[in-house]
């Protein structure tokens, strides 16, 4: 590589060794170290207990079911926009909108929630002043508001990532399945469903790691019982009631990247299938 281009590329390299590569070989090196900094895998052996099992088996479930709902409705409102001219103003709007959407995560959007659906939300006082009562409790669970939350984000980015694999299905796969006598069930069963098949399941792939992997939102609307695997983690380093389990905190954080990692492997091997498609 020339002198100047790797130049070029040197702060990039950079960033990711203090953000990405650094971070993981410490959460790596530190999952096998007790106090002491000696030897150990007594911190692996805490990952067996209750609370970070029943942890680890709620994130999970909060993360398939929001990436389950969120890919149906992105795909659907995909494949309604991609019906929309390529350069009107609607299409366009809509997917500006969703890439902000997608990217509206963190304290930010748990405060729009708050402030929309809390006790003293404006949505939750209009309805009180026309009879409808709401204590807005519902926003602070695990499995119903974060459950919504989560589908803010998750349902646009499902847009964004899934849109270019509709648009590139081709008129003319349809006209010859009408000309062979085919229906449009037909059309979707044989043609396009194979066809998208491998770009939804990568796509659903994809919001499974990233609801798997939030943390802000959580913290912000849950602050008891650390229901989820990142706010256990969290807890480890913050906690004044746990002092001493930074090294099980990041043995739990190994246990993330280990399931983030195998599910991104999947991504990547089903999105190399699905590009074969999108090149022709």
């Amino acid at each position: 590589m020339p002198g100047g281009a790797l130049l070029g590329v040197l702060p990039f390299f950079a960033y990711t060794a203090i953000f990405l590569l650094i971070p993981t070989l410490v959460v790596v090196i530190g999952a096998f170290l007790d106090g002491d900094n000696r030897p150990t895998v007594g911190n692996l052996h805490g990952l067996t207990s209750p609370d970070v099992v029943r942890a680890l088996v709620q994130s999970v479930v909060l993360s398939v079911v929001t990436a389950l709902i969120g890919a149906v409705v992105g795909g659907i409102l995909a494949y309604a926009v991609s019906t929309a001219a390529p350069a009107g103003v609607l299409r366009r709007f809509v997917t500006s909108l969703c890439g902000v959407l997608a990217q509206f995560g963190g304290v930010a959007l748990a405060f729009a929630f708050l402030a929309t659906f809390g006790l003293t939300g404006f949505l939750t006082k209009a309805l009180a002043a026309r009879g409808v009562e709401s204590s807005g409790l519902w926003l602070y669970a695990w499995d119903r508001g974060l459950l919504a939350v989560y589908l803010y984000f998750q349902i646009p980015l499902m847009l964004i990532v899934f849109l270019p694999a509709v648009d590139g299905l081709r008129p003319q796969w349809r006209e010859a399945a009408e000309t062979l006598g085919g229906t449009t069930w037909t059309y979707w069963r044989r043609v396009a469903g194979p066809i998208l098949l491998p770009s939804f399941v990568g796509a659903t792939l994809l919001l499974f790691t990233n609801a798997f992997s939030a943390y802000a939102t959580a913290a912000a609307l849950i602050s008891q019982g650390s229901p989820l695997l990142p706010l256990q983690i969290g807890g480890t380093f913050t906690s004044e009631t746990v002092l001493g389990q930074e090294n099980i905190g990041k043995a739990m954080a190994l246990e993330m990247v280990v399931v983030v990692a195998l599910v991104m492997a999947a991504y990547a091997w089903i999105d190399k299938r699905a590009s074969r498609w999108l090149q022709r």
